[in-house]
């Protein structure tokens, strides 16, 4: 039974950046996360569905409106995650991002990769966070409790789910 990657999508019509933050997050999380990268929203909207869990999207893109964009991953996938890149310190556009449902907005700089690459942590330990906040247990607990979660869930769909006759 092969486990699936999740999947980060990174648009961006700069290719030296897209390359860039792409070799990054690889040497950062390895095979674990399967990384694609479009040069323009189109390309990656045909691309987005229910498999994908994170898009970095660049707020710049040449004739294109982010805002459209980002609702438009939205609507093919409202749990996709989407972290805004933007070239400069903007409040407007920052909240017009959140508004839109952007998780966060990150600015280009030196570390905004390394800021990506945090960001992307969180996003994926957030279940174990919430399980330790609600029950108030520890850091172990909590990864324990959701290893155990996600063995059971794999054993019943694996069982009930999948029976090959």
């Amino acid at each position: 039974m092969k486990t699936q990657s999740l999947n980060l999508f990174i648009v961006d019509d700069n290719m030296s950046a897209l390359s860039e933050l792409k070799n990054h997050l690889f040497h950062r999380f390895g095979e674990g996360i399967k990384i694609l990268t479009f040069n323009t929203s189109k390309s990656c909207l045909e691309k987005v569905d229910e498999h994908t869990n994170i898009v970095v999207l660049n707020n710049r893109l040449k004739n294109e409106n982010y805002e459209d964009v980002l609702k438009s991953i939205k609507e093919s996938n409202p749990e996709t995650e989407v972290i805004m890149l933007t070239e400069k310190e903007d409040i407007a556009s920052a909240v017009t991002a959140y508004r839109a449902g952007a998780k966060a907005v990150v600015i280009k700089g030196n570390n905004h990769s390394r800021k990506i690459g945090d960001l992307v942590v969180r996003i994926f330990t957030a279940p174990i966070r919430i399980i330790q906040r609600e029950l108030g247990l520890s850091e172990r607990l909590a990864i324990f409790i959701m290893s155990f979660l996600t063995v059971g869930a794999v054993v019943v769909i694996y069982f009930f789910g999948y029976r090959h006759y």
